[in-house]
This record gives structure tokens, C-alpha cells and sequence, in this order.
């Protein structure tokens, strides 16, 4: 008998073929896709069949944002999630971004089972069960729901109050061996991405925690692990454990092929196999694409509504060049970001490849289709050493090549990109030398045209995840915050552009980023 275990993860609310940078794509990826590509597979399994749906759902796409932020409907999202025919979801880090509040409420709309084991509340899960057994042509299937434990490096206080968040590799050898006397065969679906090369088991990110699905793997008793978080397309067999990762926004469906036996107990896994499938080609579902159409037109025509003018080129042309010589929406984003906390210091990122910049006439499309993350703003007291410390930090996002070119540093490209850990400045002119070792490659640093000096006190203004130190910013925590603007920043992004409706696009240099020769 084969049992087949199918997944997707890190969907995060694409439920579309679209980045809703345009209206009417027909992009290679989204739930619907997703949707058409796991009935196809469910039709062609020979044995019982269970279908996972393995975090970040809630969050992610201008369509999630509204429903979350306008309509405040989250059935309106979960509604297309609910035709799919999942038999379980966890919970992912971004399900927490719009408050535990709307998280509750989220999964109430949910046809399906959320499990998670190691967020608790007053020793009791929290949300949902830690796991559930399934019984299938026989046999007795237990998946153990985990998310990643970092979660408070990242996630406002307010968000998670109340919340224990235990270490998945701790809650799973508490739990499999117990899974085993009620069960067959144990699945671990987790919220969580890979620390070591698969096949090496060599580190490849700093051991923090955030990812310990190697280590998962090393947990006795786990017939199949899934995964999800890093956004990776993997697949196979990793310490005799088949995994899967299936990308982002639904570009894939994790399958996992597990050939069962009988013995005296029941059945075990006598073999197993792991491979994606692409959605890229598939046609959209019609249930889960006719779940979200009304809500998608109103979408639509929101992201359409003007909200402000550019006079000048606000525009992102090349983002690799963005982040060496300061563009006009970088300055304009740290610009929103010290008016609406009352600094003259801030920090922001270019999170990812896929933004434009704002076009001439700027609608809500170029604001939440640029600012993707519903971030609030966090003012930090930092001493001088504690700002060059940060700029230190972010220097390393830069690594020379052989011909001594400025290039990404590898740690921050693969396996998963981080261009949203390397921050630019506002309020300070500074320079990196990319030519000097790490941790000495800030060679200029002046606020208000002078030196800063070791023991300054400065007033700094970035978002919540870089304040809380996410990104590894260790000079940073919820010590330093001395004050907070709870409104997320699409909507300090909107607000700044309805009280400033034309802009002139503008970019002081303050920054420089070299590699100790002419570039």
C-alpha cells in the first residue's frame, strides 16, 4: 500500500496567478494553481492520501492585506482555503503579523484542523491541537503540527502576548515516541526550513534556532517531515527521512510517497519517496478562483485608487544598484518613517527584487505592492557604538568577486534571499568600505556633519522585526525601544500621502558603498 502525503506552504495569501503589480496576470504560481495540481494527484494515488497545508497563509499578498486591514473579513481569504480540501494546517511565523486577535478569528473560519505543539498558552497549545491521527484504509497516521520557535525575534510583543513558543526539536522527541504507541506512521508538518546542507549536514545559516528541520530529521520515529518557511524548493531523503519544501505563493505541492508493509503492530514505512510538483502550467481551479472573485474585484479597484503624484523619477530601475547609491523611494520610505516617530535618524530595507517604486501617479498598488510586510515602527536609544555596530552588521550583506567587483554576499542570496537583512539610512551620511574585513568597513560616520562619537546618544527609527533584533541585529532589542507607532506602515505610508500629495522625488546621497577602488 503507498500512502501519499501532499503539501503546500508559505502561500502567503496568493490565491491568484498574481503579484498585483498589474491587473490580470497569469503568473506561473497561486493557490488556484496549487489547488488543480493537488486534485490531479489525489486522482492518481494509488492509497489513502492526506493533504497539508503547512503555514504562512494569512499574510503576504496586497489581498491578504485587505482583508485583514479594509474589509477586516478574514473569511474572504480563508474561503478559497477551505475549497481545497486540506486535512490539517499549521500555523506559520507571518499568521501572527495582524495580532493574535485576528489570528483567533482566522482560524474559526477554517474548514480544516490547525495543529501546533509548541506555541502555547498557560501550558496548553494555544491554537488547536498538537496533532491528530487519521485513520486511512487501515491505517493510523499521526501528524505532529510545529512552527518555528523564533517567532518573538521577529514579532511585536503585542501580537504574542501571552505566548510560550518551545523548541520544536524539544516538543517533537517529547511527542513522537508517544505518536508511535497510537500510531503507525508519524508525519511532522513544521513551519520551519533547514539549518544544514542536506547533504553534508554542514551549518549553512547561524545555528539560532529559526530552522532545525536537519535536526527534525534526526528525531527517531519520523516517518516524514514538511516543511516550509525559507521559501526553498526541496526534496528527498534526508537522514533516512523524506522531505519536502514546495517554494512560495504555491509555485509547488510537496508529495510524499511512503510504501507501507504490514507487520505485527500494523504497518511501517518500508520505503519512501519525495519529489514537487510544479503548478506552474496547471489551470486555475475553478472553486478556490470562484471563492475569492468578488472580494478580488474590490481588491483590484482599491490597489487602483490614486492616493498621491511624483514630480521626478521615483522608480526602482535596478534594485542591485538601489542599495549602492540611494534612490528617491528609499529616502522617501525612511523619510515617512522619521515623521511618523519624531526622529531625524531612520533605517529601512529594500525587502525584496520585485518592487518598482512608486510611478508617477501613486495608487495603494504601489504602496502595498513595494512595502510588503505590515511592519510597525519601533524608536531605538542607541549609543554611537551601537548605530556603527548596526552598520557593520548590514556592511556584510556586501562581499567582493575575483575580479573585485561589489557582489551579495552568499549568506544572504541562497539558499534563501535576505535582501530584507542589508538596511540604508536616513539622517546620517556614512560609508562602507566593502574592501575592509568585517566589522571594520564603516569608514565614515557623521550626524549633522560631525563624527559620531562612541558614547552618543542617538534616537533611531526602523521597524519592529529590526528592532527586536531580527536579522541577527544583536546592538538592538526590545531594551532599547523607548517608543512605538503601532500603525502599520502601509498605512503611515498612505496617511504621509494624503497630507504631502505631491512629492518631489529626491536623493540626498548620504550613503556609500565602495570597494576601495574607483567604481
Amino acid at each position: 500500500m503507498q500512502l501519499t502525503l501532499l503539501s503546500t506552504s508559505d502561500t502567503h495569501g496568493f490565491i491568484l496567478p498574481t503579484t498585483y503589480t498589474t491587473r490580470d496576470q497569469a503568473q506561473p504560481f497561486g493557490l488556484t494553481r496549487a489547488h488543480t495540481a493537488i486534485d490531479e494527484l489525489r486522482a492518481a494515488a494509488t492509497g489513502p492520501v492526506l493533504t497539508i497545508e503547512n503555514g504562512d497563509w494569512l499574510q503576504g499578498s496586497p489581498f491578504a492585506y485587505y482583508t485583514a486591514k479594509i474589509s477586516h473579513r478574514p473569511s474572504q481569504l480563508t474561503a478559497a482555503y477551505n475549497t481545497v480540501g486540506y486535512d490539517a494546517g499549521v500555523l506559520g511565523n507571518h499568521e501572527f503579523n495582524y495580532g493574535a486577535d485576528y489570528l483567533s478569528q482566522a482560524v474559526t473560519t477554517l474548514d480544516y484542523p490547525i495543529l501546533c505543539a509548541n506555541i502555547l498558552r498557560d501550558g496548553k497549545p494555544a491554537f488547536g491541537q498538537p496533532y491528530q491521527i487519521f485513520t486511512r484504509a487501515g491505517v493510523r497516521i499521526a501528524v505532529l503540527g510545529l512552527t518555528t520557535s523564533y517567532i518573538p525575534h521577529w514579532e511585536g510583543p503585542a501580537n504574542i502576548a501571552g505566548l510560550e513558543f518551545k523548541s520544536a526539536v524539544d516538543v517533537a522527541q517529547e511527542y513522537v515516541p508517544l505518536l508511535h504507541q497510537q500510531a503507525d506512521i508519524v508525519v511532522i508538518a513544521y513551519h520551519g526550513g533547514f539549518e544544514r546542507d542536506l547533504t553534508t549536514g554542514a551549518p549553512t545559516e547561524p545555528l539560532t534556532g529559526e530552522n532545525v528541520g536537519y535536526e527534525l530529521t534526526q528525531v527517531s520515529g519520523v516517518d516524514a517531515l514538511i516543511t516550509g518557511h525559507q521559501h526553498r524548493e526541496l526534496c528527498g531523503i534526508v537522514n533516512g527521512v523524506p522531505v519536502t519544501q514546495p517554494g512560495y505563493r504555491g509555485a509547488d505541492v510537496g508529495v510524499i510517497t511512503l510504501t507501507l508493509q504490514p507487520d505485527n503492530a500494523g504497518w511501517h514505512a518500508a520505503n519512501s519517496q519525495a519529489r514537487l510538483e510544479s503548478t506552474a502550467t496547471k489551470a486555475l481551479h475553478p472553486a478556490s478562483k470562484d471563492a475569492v472573485a468578488a472580494t478580488n474585484a474590490l481588491v483590484e479597484d482599491w490597489l487602483d485608487s490614486p492616493i498621491g503624484h511624483v514630480t521626478g523619477d521615483m522608480q526602482i530601475h535596478d534594485p542591485a544598484a538601489a542599495r549602492i547609491s540611494e534612490v528617491p523611494y528609499i529616502e522617501f520610505i525612511n523619510k515617512v518613517q522619521m515623521a511618523a516617530t519624531g526622529t531625524d535618524i531612520a533605517g529601512t530595507a529594500l525587502f525584496n527584487n520585485d518592487g518598482k517604486g512608486f510611478n508617477p501617479t501613486i495608487t495603494m498598488r504601489d504602496i502595498v505592492t513595494n512595502y510588503v510586510y505590515p511592519n510597525t515602527l519601533s524608536v531605538l536609544s542607541l549609543t554611537g557604538a551601537d548605530l556603527k555596530a548596526a552598520l557593520e552588521k548590514t556592511a556584510e550583506y556586501f562581499s567582493l568577486d575575483a575580479a573585485g567587483k561589489l557582489m551579495v554576499t552568499p549568506i544572504f542570496a541562497r539558499p534563501k534571499p535576505q535582501h530584507y537583512n542589508y538596511d540604508m539610512y536616513q539622517g546620517i551620511d556614512y560609508t562602507i568600505d566593502v574592501s575592509r574585513p568585517v566589522g571594520t568597513r564603516i569608514t565614515r560616520l557623521l550626524y549633522h556633519g560631525q563624527p559620531v562619537q562612541p558614547d552618543d546618544q542617538l534616537e533611531v527609527t526602523v521597524n519592529q522585526y529590526r528592532a527586536s533584533g531580527g536579522g541577527n541585529y544583536a546592538m538592538f532589542g526590545a531594551d532599547k525601544v523607548i517608543r512605538e507607532n503601532q500603525n502599520d506602515m502601509t498605512a503611515l505610508i498612505a496617511d504621509y500621502l494624503r497630507a504631502h500629495p505631491d512629492l518631489v522625488a529626491t536623493a540626498d546621497g548620504n550613503f556609500t558603498v565602495t570597494n576601495g577602488q574607483e567604481q
